[in-house]
Parts: structure tokens; C-alpha cells; sequence
């Protein structure tokens, strides 16, 4: 029997299975996913490579380069200063010493009368330690290895970093164990709050941006994590676009893998930008510390730590100078995420936000000086390269003083805001509308101002502004060459005053006379008339005299007389290069920049030698080995007794002519000589025993300023100069040291002879030796003398000083001559304000001071 067995074909139970193996669009889709995700892996695999490398090349070399370190002039502390160790100790912190010897800068030992200074190896001075003894809040001595010393240098603080020139922003590097924590606490509140969880991106966060930035159509969220702003920062532009934001997540994966969390966060905290200060980007937690709190990081209070983390997310619109109101409600807002994330308690949070806006000046040029630091910057790239300077962190010791240059900024920031009053007054007219009157302010530039102050026996320049607001421009105005003015006069008066020791066959001295008269002065084919303000004149008068009130015509006689070229010679080697032998020269028609007149008249302040001024002292290398020291070029230019009395004639001007106004109606009554000056500029030109300053002011487009220097320059200038007197180290300004060879006589104010008992009303003048008037004024007596001081003696008489609301330079009022009896009245008259024999004080106003 056969048996047949019929064994069924396999079908599938699925009746679809023949209609997907075999349906076309289902295998085209699966071709489409095998192909596009193929794509998608070679392209991420490219791009995972590519940004690898990016990565790779990006931090193989340090992420931050390093910058040159500038700091100013070593403070000195004087014995029988009056100080405290606790200032000492604190001045020695700031510059980098420690007190528990871990610093290589130098270490301090506060002792219970006194504080011990031991500079390290890396010190700007010698390794020689020195003890400071205090008693009562004074110094009583200084020994440095068993030596007495009357002063003791303390080490230079830290002014600034010098700048990336092409970024133009400014970096202080801390490392991430130096952050505080409330810094990074606040930070991570209100920026990322897992960042120690995620992986890069914060994935929930980026889902929350999306909803509110797409589907409600939103752009407020961000939803980027640190390491996300990193790598937007580093390697990506600040478009928004799917892509751009793709790649950043791509970016902050790979950071993630290659480097911890704690070098993420140094990253970022050295990256930020936090808002700009002047023209420089603030770039990083501790320069923001530095420049909205002036402080350390290390010593950041809670309040200050939650507006700097505020700032992260806008800083030019949260800035909280321009915009404190947004800032405060910033700030407050970061506290409250910080109690969120058990940071703080909510008792300390509504402390804080209780605690008002406290921040540093916004005047950059207090603190930065940057005009100062961007000639330092040219001066050094000439001999080192700017990436040496930066990238082995040379330290460039300077001469500026921090507390000067404070005292400047605020001076000029004061001062230009009186100019700009007065600019505007000018500039305010009453214009007929229709049928009716209105008060309209006519368009025009804003004025300028440069400053320079130097130390005039060293040429070192302890200040110096070149500008009202740097941020809104960098043209450094004390490089800019302008024409002098009448602060060139002193070197016409110098040159003839050179004729009593140079040999001339005419001697000229400060009581020689010379006609003020409209005169025509030819020179080869040309003709020059100058005039003086309102057409005034005043016949003979002494030289003296003519420089106190700036009398144009006779100045320019008085350089005829002496030879042009004898006056450019000697204003070239003074420094002033531009002049030519001309009769406009006298009135400073030729271009000088404030450096060079700084520098030029150090001739009559530093005993006719002229010094050129230097910005640095030393720079050295990270080690502070000395790589090159500065030293200025010395010149002697006048006989240190022509300097004396050219300085006597200008202590003149200001005690008794157009300066007096300016200077000592204002307050500032130390010694000090000096010149008004107006071109279509004002400047003023003056100094002390120890300090000199230029000051101009004017406008960028050389228009006309239509103020004098007097009402310009000479009120920023003696605002300086007084709170310059309030420092310490200043506060010395004593009398001009007289050099040998020099005698001070008393002359008759009406014939310029010398005074006697008969002729009590008189002033003092420097004359050479042996060139000083012989004949007394009672030599002229009976009837021919009576006579000539009623014609002769008005011509030479010295006029009342100058008011506040005078012109000065080639804007001067001048006091209108007597008629016959009133000079008669003159001679009879009681002048029981003029009873004085002796020599008049230098070193300020007279009792009844009259114009020399």
C-alpha cells in the first residue's frame, strides 16, 4: 500500500507580506532612510572631524594670550610723612606683595610701631629689606640695613594691561580656583543651571527656546548652556540661524569630551564680555571687577557678583552707568534665581537687593590713562615687537603717577564743561520767527582739551589727558600741533634777555622800555601788523610790563630789536622745531603740539636746561630682568641766570598781570610763573618748584574758540595745580631757587629806577648782575622831576590787576592812560597801600598787587 504525503508550500501568514516586498514606493522610502541616514553619519563624521580639529588648533596654544603689564611711578614714603602702617600694608597688597610670603614680587611684616618691606626677586626695586617706624600716625624713621634713609620707594602699582591693538580689549586672567564662589554661583543661577550635569547642551532648555522662539513665534529665550556661548564665541559668528545653532550644539558636545568642567568654567570666565570702558571691550569676571568696582575679584561682595552675572546676557543695554534702573532690576532678578537654587537664603538676597549701585568712577582717564598708554604702546613697538611685549608679559615701568593723573582727569572733566557753557552761551542768538523772538543755540563742534603735567627737573611725564572722552575719540589732542599763541611770548622776552650774558653791545633787561604803538613791520617783501585787543596802546612801557599783559605790538618790536633768527634759534633748541624768523613768530603763529611746549619750557623752569619728556623708566621681563632703561635727553638752552629771571617775569604775570584772574583769584596761591595764550586756541603755560603743565583747549576743525586762554585753559590748569598742592608729594611748592649771579631789586613803579623812601610805591624785579638800574628815582627830583612823572611817569606805571572777566594773550583789556590831572592827583594822593620797603612775597598776591 502506497501512501502519498503532499507537503504544502511555505506561504506567509501576512496576505500584505507580497504587497511590501513587492510594492515600489515602500522600497523607494526604505532606499531614501538607508540613504539619507548614510548621509547624515558621513556628514556628521566630517563635521565631528572638522570641528575636532578646529578644536585641536584652537587650544593647542594658550587660549588667552598673555598682555604686558604697565605700571606707574614707585610711591615714596618721606620721613615725617604723615602715614599709617595700615596704608602702607594696603598700598604693598594692591601691587602684589603678601603678607604670608608666598609672593615673588616681595612680602610685608606689619610690626606694633611700624611695617618691614622685603621686595622678592621679581621686585621692580633691590632685594634690600627696610623697616618703617610709626609713631602716632607719623614715619619717624626709615633704616634699611642698619642706614638711615629720608625716603623709601614703595613698589609700582599696576595702572593697566596694554591692550590688544587690533581688538582693542582688555583681559585680566584668573584661574578657576581664584574665582569665588558667590561669582560662580551667580553665574550658574542665572546662565546654566545644570551645567554640571549636562553633557553640553542642556537639551530641556533648548526644547523650552524653541517652543517659545518658534511655535509662539517669541525671540526672548536663549536656551544656550555655557559650554554653548563658548563655542559661539570662539569658533562660530552671532548669526541665528538652525544651522549656526546646530553646529554650536556639535561644538559644546566635543568641548564636553575634551576638556573638564572646571576648565569650561575658566574658559568662560576669562571669555565673557561684560560691556565696553572707554574703546575697549571688558572682556572677563576679573577686568569687570577692575572696572565697574575697582577692586579685586577675590574681593567681590554678593551684590556685585549678581550685577556682573546680570550683565552677561546684554551688557551695553544693562550697563549700569547708562542704564542703572535696568541694571539694579538685572541684578535683582539674578538674587532670585539664586535663591532658587539654594545659593543664598532669601534673608541675604533681600539684603542685597536693598544694597544700592556702588561702582568706580566712570572716567576712564582717572584710572587707565589711556591716552598715556597708547603713547607708551608707540613708544616701545619702535624697539620691541608687540607680540614680545605681550606674549613673554614684559613689565613696562612709566612715569605716571595714579594720583596725578586723577587729579587731572577730574580737572579736565570739570573744566570743559565750564568751556562748554560758555561755547554755548557764544553760540545762543535771539532770532526773529514770524512776528516773534526765539532763543536758538547755533550747531558747531565740541571743544577739546589735552593736559600734559611733568616732573620739570627729570622730564618724566606724571600725567597727561589728551582728550575729553576717549571712548568717543582716540586723536590724542597733546600730539596735536597747534599754533602756540601768545604761550610762545617767554621766548621772544628770553632772547633779549640772553643780550646780558651773550655778548651783545646792547643790553636788554626786564626794565628796559619799548614803545606799544600800532607799528608796520616789514620782513623782505612781506608786511606784518599786528594789533592789540580793542585797539589799545600804552606809549613806553618796560619789558617787564609788556609780557605781564601780553602786548602784542611790543612784543614783536622787542623780537625786531633782538633779531628773528636769534629768537627761532632759540626756540628751536627749546624744542619748538617748526618757527621761522618772522614777526608773526612773536605771537605764536606757528604750530607746537602741549608735549613740545611741556618739553620747551622746562628750559626756564629746570635752570635753562631743556629736558625731553619721557613716559617710561624701565622695562623688564617676566622675572624683572631689565631688558632696557629710559633716561630723557638733557639740553642746556638759556644761563641758568637768564632762566631765573624770565621765571621772575612770568611769576608776574600771574601775581600781578592777565594771569592773576586765571590763578590766584581763583585760590591757587603757591609760587608759580606762567603765560596765558590765545590763538584761535586757549592754552596756558605755567609751573612750580615741582610740577609743570601745558594746557589747550579747542576745537578739531581749528574754527575759531572765541575764548580766551584765560577763560579756557587757566581755570582747568590751576584746578590741577590745587589739588596737585593737596598731595602729599607735591605739597612742596616753594620758591624758585635763585642761582648765583642774580640780584632782586625794588623798582619805583613810576620811573623804574630804584626805589628809595621817597618813591614808596614799588615793585620787586630779578635782574642779572650788574645789569640792574643804578639811578634812584629820587635822583630826578625838584622841578624837572616833578614834571617828568606827570608827562613821563603814566607810561611805565603798572595798572591795577587784571579782573576775572579779562582777555588774555591777543585778547587783552588794558587800563586807558591818565589825562594831566589825574596824574597830578596821582603824585599827591595818599597811597597808604603802598607803604611797604621790603621785598613783596612771591609766593602769592601782594597786598595791593598791580600788574608787572
Amino acid at each position: 500500500m502506497t501512501i502519498r504525503l503532499r507537503i504544502p508550500r511555505n506561504k506567509s501568514s501576512n496576505p500584505g507580506a507580497k504587497g511590501l516586498s513587492h510594492d515600489p514606493v515602500l522600497r523607494a522610502a526604505a532606499l531614501i532612510f538607508v540613504l539619507v541616514a548614510a548621509s547624515f553619519t558621513v556628514l556628521f563624521s566630517y563635521y565631528y572631524v572638522k570641528y575636532d580639529r578646529i578644536i585641536e588648533n584652537r587650544f593647542r596654544t594658550p587660549v588667552f594670550g598673555n598682555a604686558a603689564k604697565i605700571y606707574a611711578i614707585p610711591e615714596t614714603v618721606h620721613s615725617g610723612e604723615a602715614i599709617d602702617a595700615k596704608e602702607i600694608a594696603s598700598e604693598l597688597r594692591h601691587a602684589g606683595y603678601s603678607e604670608n610670603g608666598d609672593s615673588k614680587l616681595g612680602t610685608f611684616k606689619p610690626l606694633n610701631n611700624g611695617i618691614e618691606i622685603t621686595p622678592g626677586p621679581e621686585s621692580y626695586h633691590s632685594p634690600d629689606p627696610a623697616r618703617i617706624q610709626i609713631e602716632n600716625g607719623r614715619v619717624t624713621s626709615i633704616t634699611s640695613k642698619g642706614n638711615e634713609l629720608s625716603a623709601y620707594e614703595l613698589e609700582p602699582q599696576l595702572v593697566t594691561a596694554l591692550f590688544d591693538a587690533e581688538q582693542r580689549s582688555k583681559r585680566e586672567l584668573v584661574k578657576y580656583n581664584d574665582i569665588p564662589p558667590v561669582m560662580m554661583e551667580a553665574v550658574l543661577a542665572i546662565e546654566d543651571r545644570r551645567f554640571f550635569e549636562h553633557g553640553g547642551v542642556n537639551f530641556f532648555r533648548t526644547a523650552e527656546a524653541v517652543w517659545e522662539d518658534v511655535l509662539r513665534q517669541k525671540k526672548a529665550q536663549g536656551g544656550s548652556t555655557i559650554t554653548q556661548q563658548l563655542a559661539r564665541g570662539f569658533f562660530l559668528s552671532p548669526e541665528k540661524s538652525i544651522r549656526r545653532k546646530l553646529t554650536e550644539m556639535l561644538i559644546a558636545e566635543e568641548m564636553e569630551q575634551k576638556f573638564s568642567k572646571q576648565q569650561i568654567f575658566d574658559f568662560y570666565a576669562n571669555w565673557v564680555d561684560l560691556g565696553q570702558r572707554g574703546s575697549f571691550a571688558i572682556s572677563g569676571f576679573a577686568e569687570a571687577c577692575h572696572a565697574y568696582f575697582n577692586k579685586d575679584l577675590k574681593d567681590i561682595t554678593l551684590p556685585e557678583a549678581a550685577l556682573l552675572a546680570g550683565l552677561i546676557q546684554r551688557p551695553s543695554y544693562l550697563s549700569p552707568y547708562r542704564h542703572p534702573e535696568r541694571a539694579l532690576e538685572r541684578r535683582n532678578m539674578v538674587l532670585d534665581a539664586m535663591v532658587e537654587t539654594h545659593a543664598i537664603t532669601r534673608a541675604q538676597a533681600e539684603k542685597a537687593k536693598a544694597t544700592p549701585l556702588k561702582l568706580a568712577p566712570p572716567n576712564v582717564e582717572a584710572s587707565d590713562a589711556p591716552y598715556f598708554v597708547d603713547m607708551v604702546r608707540d613708544t616701545l613697538i619702535n624697539k620691541f615687537s608687540e607680540h614680545d611685549l605681550n606674549d613673554q608679559s614684559y613689565r613696562i615701568y612709566t612715569t605716571l603717577d595714579p594720583s596725578l593723573q586723577r587729579a587731572a582727569a577730574q580737572a579736565v572733566d570739570d573744566g570743559i564743561r565750564l568751556v562748554d557753557e560758555e561755547v554755548k552761551r557764544l553760540r545762543t542768538k535771539r532770532v526773529k520767527v514770524g512776528k516773534k523772538y526765539e532763543t536758538k543755540v547755533a550747531p558747531g563742534p565740541q571743544a577739546q582739551v589735552a593736559l600734559v603735567a611733568l616732573d620739570p627737573h627729570t622730564g618724566a611725564v606724571v600725567a597727561l589727558v589728551g582728550g575729553r572722552d576717549y571712548g568717543w575719540s582716540q586723536l590724542n589732542h597733546a600730539l596735536s600741533r597747534r599754533p602756540t599763541g601768545s604761550i610762545f611770548k617767554p621766548f621772544v622776552y628770553a632772547a633779549a634777555m640772553n643780550t646780558a650774558v651773550d655778548g651783545s653791545q646792547t643790553v636788554i633787561t626786564p626794565a628796559s622800555t619799548v614803545t606799544d604803538a600800532p607799528t608796520t613791520f616789514a620782513y623782505g617783501d612781506q608786511i606784518y601788523e599786528p594789533r592789540n585787543y580793542k585797539e589799545e596802546y600804552h606809549g613806553d612801557v618796560t619789558l617787564r610790563y609788556a609780557l605781564a599783559m601780553s602786548l602784542n605790538n611790543a612784543t614783536v618790536k622787542v623780537a625786531e630789536e633782538v633779531g628773528y633768527d636769534k629768537v627761532a634759534s632759540l626756540a628751536k633748541l627749546a624744542g619748538i622745531a617748526s618757527v621761522k624768523p618772522t614777526p608773526a613768530m612773536a605771537l605764536g603763529s606757528y604750530d607746537a603740539t602741549p608735549l613740545d611746549m611741556a618739553g620747551a619750557y622746562t628750559t626756564f623752569a629746570n635752570n635753562g636746561i631743556r629736558l625731553s619728556p619721557i613716559l617710561v623708566n624701565s622695562v623688564r621681563n617676566a622675572k624683572g630682568d631689565v631688558l632696557a632703561n629710559y633716561s630723557t635727553d638733557q639740553r642746556q638752552v638759556l644761563d641758568p641766570r637768564i632762566a631765573y629771571v624770565m621765571t621772575d617775569m612770568m611769576e608776574g604775570v600771574i601775581n600781578n598781570g592777565l594771569g592773576f584772574s586765571a590763578v590766584r583769584a581763583r585760590g591757587f596761591t603757591p609760587p608759580a610763573a606762567g603765560k596765558t595764550g590765545t590763538s584761535h586756541d586757549g592754552w596756558f603755560a605755567g609751573y612750580t618748584s615741582n610740577l609743570l603743565c601745558i594746557v589747550w583747549v579747542g576745537f578739531d576743525d581749528y574754527s575759531d574758540l572765541r575764548l580766551s586762554g584765560a577763560q579756557t585753559a587757566a581755570p582747568i590748569w590751576t584746578a590741577f595745580m590745587k589739588k596737585a598742592a593737596a598731595l602729599p608729594q607735591y605739597a612742596d611748592m616753594h620758591e624758585f631757587t635763585q642761582p648765583s649771579g642774580v640780584v632782586d631789586v625794588q623798582l619805583d613803579k613810576a620811573t623804574n629806577r630804584l626805589a628809595t623812601p621817597m618813591c614808596p610805591d614799588d615793585y620787586v624785579s630779578a635782574f642779572v648782575t650788574g645789569t640792574e638800574p643804578r639811578d634812584t628815582c629820587d635822583q630826578s627830583s625838584g622841578v624837572a622831576g616833578f614834571f617828568q612823572r606827570i608827562f613821563k611817569g603814566g607810561e611805565s606805571a603798572l595798572p591795577p590787576p587784571q579782573q576775572a572777566s579779562q582777555n588774555d594773550a591777543n585778547s587783552q583789556d588794558t587800563k586807558k592812560k591818565k589825562g594831566f590831572f589825574g596824574k597830578l592827583a596821582g603824585i599827591f594822593k595818599d597811597e597808604k597801600s603802598s607803604n611797604q620797603t621790603g621785598k613783596p612775597a612771591k609766593n602769592g598776591q601782594d597786598p595791593n598787587p598791580t600788574p608787572q
